[in-house]
């Protein structure tokens, strides 16, 4: 693996300014986007209203606060343009998410709000090592989805040179990969596990390709996780992290030098961390619900936006701007299972710890009764002496039992028997 940190010179000034000086352009910018907002968007200066506040008394950072939530079902009551701050004429661009209680939550870029989003996409992946002139692998859908054309936005305005190849057809993916040599692959983390399989399905080795540095995002992954990739594709495996509601891929980044946390591109975006439950601010490093507030965006400001991640802020390392601890899971991704509260995140823990296993799995939930009932499908590794299937279900049951508190069902299928994902990963099936 190769760890190359960017070229101080290459840097935005923003990037290795003061605290202070940081935090004067964030009030500057977070008064004229209430203001905007509130001149623009009728529901935001409704809510306002209602919560007594008006953009006058925002004064300094901290009066933030006293603005009201916004929160994914916003963005659906006022389907399809209702949040937009600027005539639709002036929207250059629109991506949706894929709303799973039936309408997408559509946003919408002004050209702008395409340049600024290019130009923090060039950041982190300047961050993540990348400089002009790599080839760039883009796994990610393109498509209302923000990911694929998020990252090739941003490796274009880098320098690199861009293969758009998007997601699916993984057999392909490795063929582009061994012809063209790509420096770097944008991905899922799980798609990068899909394509490793690939690899090795076609007898080569996923270690031995170009690729140095994996930018990963789109859905949680934990250190166990990254380890598993970096040892088994040789490569570096950096965090990126985005949504389509806040902006996309490259809200925030983890520098390659020190791979410990995604640094928040705190000139464009105000992050908070909140009590899931009470909503009640907390100071940093304390555990919560992130929060985001945009600075700079014209066409779909965002304040305050819920995004359900759990996660924690962190004070700068590699850069002046304060980190994010990775998402450990959402707070509606939480599974209450007789009464213990469980994340995905902690099932996928103990399976990558059981060197046996391959590092895909499948939680199925279901109630039996009044009762429910937990099983988690995973798979026996296709290379090394694995044991047989009774130890491998006593051993991860009891490890689930002893670290986690609940007693699952242990299914334990063949290589390849977990389904695979093109995109993002379905970890959890509820079926009750």
């Amino acid at each position: 693996m190769v760890c190359k940190a960017a070229d101080p010179a290459s840097l935005d000034p923003i990037e290795t300014a003061s605290v202070d000086e940081l935090r004067a352009l964030q009030l500057e910018r977070l008064k004229k986007t209430i203001k905007h907002t509130w001149d623009n968007v009728a529901p935001f200066r409704a809510k306002c209203e209602a919560a007594g506040v008006s953009p006058s008394e925002l004064n300094q950072l901290e009066d933030l606060a006293r603005f009201p939530f916004t929160v994914k079902d916003d963005l659906r009551q006022a389907y399809p343009f209702g949040l937009f701050a600027v005539p639709r004429s002036e929207v250059v661009r629109i991506h949706a998410s894929s709303g799973t209680t039936g309408k997408p939550t559509v946003v919408g870029y002004t050209k702008e709000d395409i340049s600024n989003w290019a130009d923090l996409g060039a950041r982190s992946i300047r961050a993540a090592g990348g400089q002009p002139g790599d080839m760039i692998h883009v796994a990610y859908g393109y498509g209302l989805f923000t990911g694929g054309l998020g990252a090739h936005y941003g490796a274009e305005r880098l320098g690199g040179t861009v293969i758009p190849m998007s997601g699916g057809q993984t057999p392909k993916q490795v063929q582009l990969i061994e012809d063209f040599q790509p420096d770097i692959i944008m991905c899922t983390p799980s798609y990068m596990l899909n394509i490793a399989d690939e690899f090795e399905r076609q007898g080569m080795n996923p270690a031995g390709s170009s690729i140095k540095v994996g930018i990963f995002g789109a859905e949680p992954w934990g250190e166990s996780m990254r380890q598993d990739i970096e040892k088994r594709c040789g490569l570096d495996a950096v965090d990126i992290y985005g949504l389509s509601e806040v902006m996309g891929p490259g809200v925030a980044s983890e520098c390659i030098e020190t791979k410990d946390g995604a640094v928040i591109w705190e000139d464009h975006f105000y992050p908070e961390i909140i009590h899931p439950e009470t909503g009640e601010v907390l100071p940093d490093g304390e555990l919560g619900e992130l929060v985001f507030t945009s600075l700079t965006k014209q066409a779909l400001p965002i304040i305050r936006y819920r995004t359900r991640d759990l996660s924690r802020l962190l004070p700068g390392t590699a850069r002046t701007m304060r980190r994010m601890e990775r998402i450990t899971g959402r707070s509606d991704d939480l599974m209450i299972i007789r009464g213990v509260n469980v994340f995905p995140s902690q099932i996928e823990e103990q399976v990558l710890k059981v060197r046996d296993l391959a590092p895909h799995y499948q939680i199925e939930l279901t109630r039996e009764g009044r009762m429910d009932s937990i099983a988690i499908h995973v798979e026996r590794s296709a290379s090394g002496r694995a044991r047989n299937p009774e130890e491998i279900t006593v051993h991860l049951g009891q490890a689930i039992k002893d670290y986690i508190g609940i007693t699952a069902k242990i299914v334990v299928g063949e290589p390849g028997s977990v389904p695979r994902s093109e995109g993002k990963a379905q970890r959890v099936i509820d079926k009750r």
